[in-house]
């Protein structure tokens, strides 16, 4: 008896030193980070992040994905290959596993994460892989260019990122071993040039935030870029954030928190906003209504009852701004050509009242467009009188705007814009430094 004693002793010794080592395991850097992109080249301005998707020849490549807060899943242009060896894979293709009909992937991400809508095809077991023996994985996508559905087939991937301590890129890398699908090369005639995925950054199990959260916490950085030359960045991890020209400065210190709003048909991001307030008058938003953030809507659309309060108003103070005919889809345009100079204009902040008081200012460079020489317009549209959501905050109010999607505790931090702060979201530093 004493025997067996000494040695369930022995055991719980281990057992708890073991614990005790794991916890006190610190990774070398506290988040993973890539660049993000802006292209001006499709339909509409949109953003990417570019991810290493394959180690070739002693190095990796590097794939475009569209940055999506709402997408179910990852998808891009690959191809499917159950039997991978040297030279099967196509040149300058991505080739990756399939998963098959009979895995339980295959039903959860059909039946919970994937798209059902009416313009989607109906999803079949028929498809196979010449001598694989099972059946592949259909689902369906949403391209968030064109609105279209489509079929990819679900998939093993393999993502590479950098890591990061806040401040440099570190020499250490970072996988991550997600569920995605293979799509054709046809599904992205409509997106930027070089841009061939969608980049689910969604709270669904099946988007990348799920796939990145050991040792890492949950926490997603986000700061679009406003130039096409120099990229923004996305980091994934609790900080710390640092910006030049300062990079002293802990970026997190310039934020305001609002707790994220769960809606039950969506794996996107929402806040609750209760009114707009610019120059000291409010416009109130009724109860009940969504407010949604998008990276893949341009611009800020809100319903015909909100947005005519909000032109009202801005067309009372900015009265001393020469009108322009509109330009669409802005329905308030200003004339930024005086006596043949091309002027520059100022406007008052538009501030969006959130819950417990919190103010998210737009300011200048976020709420007006130049759309051409002559003209700018206040970057909001009018998305008709029963649009739901609402409201949707669009990426170009989220340019220079650090923000960052705290899933843990289920908040959203923003910064407002980062240009009255002496920087911009093109100044993080990418040189890459020796991880410790």
């Amino acid at each position: 008896m004493h025997i067996l004693f000494h040695i369930i002793f022995i055991l719980l010794a281990f057992i708890s030193h073991e614990h005790k080592a794991n916890a006190a395991f610190v990774p070398p850097y506290s988040s993973v980070v890539v660049p993000v992109n802006k292209h001006i080249d499709a339909a509409k301005p949109l953003y990417s992040v570019q991810i290493m998707t394959a180690y070739v020849n002693s190095q990796y490549t590097h794939s475009n994905f569209l940055v999506d807060l709402d997408a179910p899943l990852i998808w891009h242009e690959c191809i499917l290959q159950w039997n991978t060896f040297e030279g099967s894979c196509p040149t300058d293709m991505l080739c990756t596993y399939p998963a098959s009909c009979e895995e339980y992937q295959c039903t959860d991400v059909r039946t919970m994460y994937s798209y059902q809508n009416p313009s989607c095809p109906p999803v079949t077991n028929d498809s196979t892989i010449p001598d694989w023996g099972y059946c592949t994985c259909p689902v369906n996508v949403l391209n968030p260019i064109t609105g279209s559905c489509g079929q990819a087939q679900l998939n093993y991937d393999e993502f590479t990122v950098n890591t990061s301590d806040g401040r440099n890129v570190l020499t250490g890398l970072y996988g991550a071993y997600p569920n995605a699908a293979c799509a054709p090369s046809s599904s992205f005639q409509s997106f930027p040039v070089n841009v061939t995925g969608v980049m689910a950054l969604s709270t669904s199990p099946y988007a990348l935030p799920a796939y990145l959260n050991n040792p890492l916490k949950r926490t997603m950085a986000l700061c679009l870029p406003s130039k096409l030359s120099t990229p923004g960045v996305l980091l994934y991890g609790t900080g710390p954030y640092n910006l030049l020209p300062n990079s002293n400065i802990d970026v997190r210190s310039l934020l305001s928190f609002t707790p994220l709003i769960k809606h039950l048909d969506s794996f996107g991001y929402f806040i609750n906003a209760s009114s707009i307030v610019i120059k000291t008058r409010s416009i109130d938003i009724p109860m009940n209504t969504t407010t949604k953030l998008s990276t893949t809507e341009p611009y800020t659309t809100l319903r015909s009852d909100i947005y005519n309060g909000v032109v009202r108003r801005f067309f009372k103070v900015t009265q001393r701004i020469p009108p322009a005919t509109p330009v669409a889809p802005f329905g308030l345009c200003y004339n930024t050509t005086i006596n043949g100079t091309q002027v520059g204009i100022k406007v008052p902040d538009i501030d969006f009242v959130l819950q417990d008081g919190k103010k998210w200012s737009i300011s200048t460079a976020n709420s007006i467009k130049q759309v051409t020489k002559d003209v700018a317009c206040l970057a909001f549209v009018d998305s008709g009188p029963t649009s739901e959501p609402g409201i949707v905050i669009g990426a170009f109010q989220f340019e220079d705007n650090f923000l960052v999607f705290d899933l843990e505790n289920s908040t959203f931090g923003f910064s407002s814009s980062l240009l009255r702060k002496q920087t911009s979201c093109s100044n993080f530093n990418f040189t890459l430094i020796n991880s410790p």
